[in-house]
């Protein structure tokens, strides 16, 4: 029998074919989903029939595992409960995204134990396991109504070219699918990138849609620094902390990215493209550091999801970010290691700005010792396949 083939631009209602997708998925049919990188062909991993009749249609040798398919970042602790730092940094920057990390299995209380033994043999045939969260909003909606992971790969036959169009699915897989849905031709139209992540060592097994470059650029470690305006306190705790890990790291401040380490710093309240203030710039001209060039930018979403460590000057502030991103909760902090709030200079002559970056200097030093920065950050070795 020929696939049901709907055409999501077209479709009266698109809840309704989602609930089509979760409903053919639970009655263990396959289903191929358009994705930001190609089409992919799905089974709900919860059915050993399912997963064994997608590897089937597929024509895949046990040499090649299938991924799962997770609704988040947060979700692959389930799996994967003592991911490493580097691991966590990457599923936090690359999803939802054309990456699949590939991850150690060897942790007891990984949820994988509770998926059927055939399952587990398709997705850890050799003590790792590839996880994904793809950036299409159907297939992300779909999962959010699976009571368990997707076994995912690209919908087209094992040694043939990637299917980046539906008919491209019907003309390989054809009666195999029980649903496809169309949304034209996939964004990207190439497969995703497939690293491999090892503690502090990113291995790039495929090189696809996000270059190893990119790659070895998202792997630095991030520090935020946030204050309201972002216009005096914040730009100045940057380039102060850039000056002191320049120092451990015996680099110039120019190099701090191609040591790994990325600092930025952005405001609760700021508008984009906002001037230092004059106090601020001269403050730190003392110190030998150039704050002339700084334009202010606000906090979002995206910065405090990428940052590894966020540094408010303020409890309140603090309060604010963690209010916003509740996910955030772990990785933020006020930058006094006794929570005593660095007070706003604005306003303030001169040496009421040169007071508060002798404030922040300080602080900034106590809350490195604190974390043990230097063993965080690490080294990452990004080798390419």
């Amino acid at each position: 029998m020929p696939p049901v083939v709907i055409d999501v631009h077209n479709a009266d209602d698109l809840r309704d074919v989602i609930h089509r997708a979760v409903q053919a998925l639970a009655e263990g049919e396959l289903v191929a989903f358009p994705t930001e990188t190609v089409y992919g062909l799905a089974a709900s991993a919860l059915d050993a029939d399912a997963v064994t009749c997608l590897v089937e249609l597929k024509r895949r040798g046990p040499a090649h595992p299938l991924a799962l398919a997770i609704k988040s970042a947060d979700d692959a602790l389930d799996y994967v409960p003592d991911i490493s730092h580097l691991g966590r940094r990457l599923a936090r920057r690359c999803w939802p995204g054309p990456v699949t990390l590939v991850l150690g299995d060897n942790h007891p209380d990984s949820l994988l134990r509770q998926l059927p033994e055939k399952v587990q043999k398709c997705v850890v045939p050799a003590n790792t396991l590839g996880l994904r969260v793809p950036a299409h909003r159907l297939i992300l909606e779909v999962l959010q109504l699976m009571a368990g992971p997707l076994a995912l790969t690209s919908a087209n036959r094992t040694g043939q070219p990637d299917a980046v169009t539906a008919q491209q699915v019907i003309d390989q897989l054809g009666d195999g699918v029980h649903l496809v849905l169309d949304d034209g031709t996939s964004q990207f139209g190439q497969p995703s990138s497939v690293v491999q992540v090892e503690k502090n060592r990113l291995r790039v097994l495929r090189e696809g849609v996000v270059s190893a470059s990119t790659l070895r650029r998202l792997t630095n470690f991030m520090v935020l620094l946030v204050c309201t305006g972002n216009t005096c306190r914040s730009p100045m705790a940057e380039v102060l902390l850039k000056k002191q890990l320049a120092d451990r790291l015996q680099c110039e401040l120019g190099e701090l990215q191609d040591q790994g380490v990325d600092v930025l710093s952005a405001g609760l309240a700021a508008a984009a493209g906002g001037r230092p203030s004059p106090g601020a710039v001269t403050a730190m001209q003392e110190k030998g550091l150039d704050l002339s060039e700084h334009f202010s930018q606000p906090v979002t979403a995206r910065l405090v999801q990428h940052a590894d460590l966020i540094l408010t000057m303020t409890r309140s502030q603090r309060d604010t970010v963690i209010s916003h991103c509740p996910e955030a909760a772990s990785r933020t902090h006020v930058l006094s290691t006794d929570e005593r709030d660095v007070s706003d200079p604005v306003g303030g002559s001169v040496d009421v700005y040169r007071e508060c970056a002798e404030q922040i200097y300080g602080k900034l030093l106590n809350r490195l010792e604190s974390f043990k920065l230097d063993e965080l950050m690490g080294s990452v070795d990004v080798e390419n396949h």
